[in-house]
């Protein structure tokens, strides 16, 4: 953590110098105005997407981008939230959550990207020798909470599903980086955890009396989002576009070539072997792009309205933070790849067909 924040301070103090090629200033965009189709090749945007970057730094596709991106080692709700609030960061990947606890402190941005996992994200993890083998046993255990985060509003929906307050449960208020040492440590009995993280706490603290049990609330939305202002710049707003066709090829090239996948993810980057990269591939399925993302604005509602609620938040309408402008890009793009070989590739000239 102290690591990521110390590379976000270092991007702040930069922020301020020009750089070489820089574009020259676009018009202005209304919210509501059709996006241009022309990019500039000066045009730049930073990113915090750190999967997808790898995924399209292995298809090849990262130096096919019709535009400049400065890469950042941004992910998660804090941390975007925070990039976004100092003007650093374009856009970041983030669970179905931060949008609105950024909405909630006054951080105006826009959806452009929604992701729907086959199976949940999320499992809540026990530590070893907490009594829990269902979430009706969670009555009078410590929970990990972390606010502004999927896995904070995820916790408040297993309540709510399991007919409990907060004032049945102890919430430990973490950050969600340290959910499996809080585990580990018995500081908690419960956290949520997700993908590599509970592999490998599992793995690790098993055979101590360690496990997890499922939570059976949704919980599999995924979105990459924007500081509003990025949109109202056209050549950002036209690149943003471009991105999110090269983002969802990206997503469907590791899908659909796991051993290479598997093998530069996650064993070479992540440090796991190739059963457990398998297993976490499989435990993901295929990733979904909604063509239509009524049922997202109406999960996203139930969610913000839940977080609301519980933190004297002011309610506001779940659809104003989506650009529809966006809503087809990745469905679009999803159903031409059904038809494309595992080599094809868009033409550059054509920024409309990744």
């Amino acid at each position: 953590m102290f690591a990521a924040l110390s590379a976000l301070s270092a991007l702040i103090a930069s922020s301020g110098c020009k750089r070489d090629g820089e574009a020259s200033a676009a018009a202005t965009l209304a919210p509501d105005a059709p996006i241009p189709a022309e990019i500039p090749r000066e045009t730049r945007l930073s990113i915090g997407d750190p999967t997808v970057q790898k995924q399209l730094q292995l298809s090849g596709d990262i130096d096919r981008l019709p535009f400049r991106v400065d890469w950042q080692n941004i992910s998660g709700g804090p941390q975007t939230i925070e990039a976004f609030r100092a003007g650093v960061l374009d856009a970041g990947a983030v669970g179905d959550t931060p949008p609105i606890h950024a909405t909630f402190t006054g951080v105006d941005v826009k959806i452009l990207t929604v992701q729907v996992r086959e199976k949940p994200i999320y499992e809540l993890a026990t530590a070893p020798g907490a009594q829990v083998a269902s979430i009706g046993d969670l009555r009078g255990k410590k929970i990990a909470y972390s606010p502004g985060q999927a896995q904070g509003a995820l916790v408040l929906r297993v309540l709510k599903k399991a007919g409990l307050s907060q004032q049945d449960v102890t919430l430990v208020q973490l950050g969600s980086t340290e959910f499996k040492e809080a585990l580990t440590s018995r500081q908690v009995d419960v956290a949520p955890l997700s993908g590599v993280t509970l592999l490998r706490y599992l793995n690790e603290y098993r055979a101590e009396g360690a496990s997890s049990i499922a939570h059976g609330v949704r919980d599999n939305l995924g979105f990459l989002y924007v500081r509003a202002e990025a949109l109202k710049d056209a050549h950002k707003a036209a690149a943003l576009v471009d991105y999110a066709k090269w983002r969802t090829r990206a997503q469907l090239w590791a899908y659909a070539h796991p051993e290479a996948w598997i093998e530069a993810y996650y064993v070479k980057d992540q440090g796991l072997s190739a059963k457990e990269g398998r297993f976490l591939i499989e435990a993901a399925g295929k990733p979904q792009v909604p063509r239509d993302w009524s049922e997202a604005i109406a999960l996203t509602q139930e969610t913000a309205d839940l977080l609301a609620e519980a933190s004297g938040q002011k309610r506001f309408e779940a659809r104003t933070i989506f650009d529809l402008r966006f809503q087809t890009i990745g469905a679009e793009v999803a159903g031409a790849a059904e038809g494309a070989g595992p080599t094809d590739r868009p033409a550059t000239a054509d920024r409309s067909t990744p």
